[in-house]
């Protein structure tokens, strides 16, 4: 099973989102920031990486919020969505095509990857308690 992190990144009630670039086989789509366990890797290290490498921003990771399950075809993977803040730099484009900062309600109005939806759906059904 591959184990992947995300980031629930909250600045003045909104949640940031990323949108897959050009290029990647799903491009288009949106997704909690974040990326692939690396070996030796804990969670929060991968999380704390990806954010850098991705964002070109340096985080403070949190309590784990919630996790999912998919099966996309050639095996599973499990979603890690994880609490985060971004202590140094502001989030930058490098590897997605457009980044947005969105009220919680309105995060089942977007094309999610399907294994952020149901973090989604948790967040949108909190909202007061992001």
């Amino acid at each position: 099973m591959q184990i992947v992190t995300a980031a629930i990144i909250v600045q003045d009630g909104s949640v940031l989102l990323a949108r897959r670039g050009p290029g990647d086989p799903l491009a288009g789509k949106w997704e909690f920031p974040g990326g692939k366990l690396e070996d030796g890797e804990t969670p929060e290290a991968c999380l704390a990486r990806e954010l850098h490498e991705e964002l070109g921003v340096r985080a403070s990771i949190g309590e784990l919020f919630a996790e999912s399950a998919f099966d996309h075809g050639s095996g599973q993977l499990r979603l890690l969505a994880y609490r985060a803040t971004i202590t140094t730099g502001t989030p930058t484009l490098s590897v997605h095509s457009e980044l947005a900062w969105v009220d919680p309600r309105s995060l089942p109005l977007f094309d999610l990857l399907p294994a952020d939806v149901p973090i989604a759906q948790k967040l949108a059904d909190h909202h007061a308690t992001v």
